[in-house]
């Protein structure tokens, strides 16, 4: 049985045109219903806004390779084509009156890594949405960016959208992020694109960081599954670095925010404009994630008293980022290697890595960004949330109990220990840090 769309919330705001209802003694003349496209509508971010914005009236078109896991409404249609398929675009951007282009690939884990796709989706697919808006006549386009168009590695501290520039193309090192920069920019320059018959499209892009709230399939998982592999029980990097988050419903009301302000009804305000989005606060990764690392220490902790018979209470669990004598923790020539080590096996078998440099960056640099510019031009107001409801909401559906017998669990442990000492070593002996490689090897 499919779920409830995630993300729902009766505070959600208006839809783009929804006219208000006046009490007048004539029939009440409806306005026009708006209809509206989510590329990557079968993604948590995408069918989370589709469905706010169905809730209000709106006609909604989601597009998508794969159809949603959650349940679709009655005002929602669902199209399964790719953003690379242009006669399929161009069939479904019919009578639009706004796009959000959310769609793309290459965020995180193994696919990161696929090079080809990622460019002829994130690129190739966003040159196709520009394209097919102006042959359509769609009047307005918002783009999902990301902070990654700025943040390559060098510490960022409350950036705003004058002050950083893009960073430079060449020096990132992750696909995902060098395309994802590239769309932004494609977006904003299309503003202002004459359309057949008459009219203008108006653009703007919206560049949040990471993505939480209930149902998340993406960031909280595998934070999740890098706890249970003890990857984050230590801290690594700057011990004070901080970032960014923000809540599905935070993000989806920029969205809907943006779009009314590419009207004329708001000046157009958001025309060929860059916003950052975010809950309004910055937080350490490791405090903020402290709920989920007390949920999965305990567990693990719980398995390996038992197989070495421990006697008494459970021992105290690791806290999230303690310092730990028994593990070394994971460095970017490490994580270097991990990709390397992925592309190489990769004909052979999957073997994704454990992390990829991009993440070991994001957690150990600080890079936050202010949202005034969002409050101020989309009138955008961030409600506060708890992230430890979204942690209590991911263990209550999540089965986090070791899997087989906890003798198994802790030989896993010792297993994926003894292989990421390898790797280190591997790394550093390339890098040629022979003092270093051999105090790993005394380990």
């Amino acid at each position: 049985m499919k779920s409830n769309p995630p993300g729902s919330s009766p505070d959600a705001c208006k839809a783009v045109g929804q006219a208000p209802q006046q009490k007048t003694q004539a029939k009440p003349t409806k306005a026009a219903r708006q209809k509206v496209l989510v590329t990557g509508g079968g993604g948590y971010l995408g069918f989370s806004l589709g469905s706010h914005l169905a809730k209000t009236g709106t006609s909604v078109i989601l597009l998508d390779r794969r159809r949603p896991q959650w349940e679709l409404s009655p005002e929602t249609k669902f199209i399964q084509a790719d953003v690379r398929d242009e006669e399929a675009l161009y069939r479904a951007f019919e009578g639009v009156d706004c796009v959000f282009h959310v769609a793309s690939y290459g965020m995180s884990g193994a696919e990161k890594l696929q090079k080809e796709q990622i460019e002829s989706i994130n690129v190739g697919g966003t040159k196709l949405v520009i394209d097919v808006c102006v042959r359509r006549r769609v009047p307005r386009l918002i783009y999902t960016s990301t902070v990654n168009v700025a943040f390559g590695g060098k510490p960022i501290e409350q950036g705003d959208e004058d002050s950083v520039p893009y960073f430079p193309l060449d020096e990132h090192i992750d696909h995902y992020s060098r395309t994802k920069a590239i769309a932004d920019q494609l977006t904003l320059m299309a503003n202002g694109t004459p359309l057949p018959g008459g009219g203008t499209l108006r653009t703007c892009v919206l560049r949040p960081p990471g993505i939480y709230g209930p149902e998340e399939q993406r960031h909280l998982p595998r934070v999740a599954g890098h706890i249970k592999k003890r990857l984050f029980m230590f801290r690594f990097g700057d011990r004070k670095a901080r970032m960014n988050w923000v809540h599905v419903h935070n993000l989806v009301q920029a969205h809907m925010l943006a779009s009314e302000a590419l009207t004329a009804a708001k000046g157009y305000v958001a025309s060929g404009q860059a916003y950052y989005i975010n809950d309004g606060e910055s937080v350490n990764l490791f405090e903020w994630m402290a709920p989920l690392g007390t949920h999965a220490g305990q567990l693990l902790m719980h398995s390996i008293a038992t197989v070495i018979g421990t006697p008494g209470p459970e021992p105290r669990p690791m806290a999230l980022g303690e310092d730990c004598p028994w593990s070394l923790a994971p460095s970017f020539p490490a994580a270097a290697v991990m990709e390397r080590l992925h592309l190489a096996l990769r004909p052979i078998c999957s073997l994704p890595p454990l992390l990829t440099r991009s993440e070991v960056r994001s957690v150990a640099v600080t890079h936050t960004f202010q949202i005034a510019k969002a409050r101020a031009q989309l009138g955008y107001a961030p409600d506060k949330f708890r992230f430890a409801d979204a942690v209590e909401l991911y263990v209550q559906s999540t089965t986090w109990r070791p899997r087989g017998s906890t003798a198994r669990t802790l030989l896993r442990l010792l297993l994926g220990l003894l292989l990421f000492l390898g790797l280190l070593a591997l790394a550093l002996h390339f890098l040629g840090l022979q003092p270093l490689h051999a105090a790993v090897e005394r380990l």
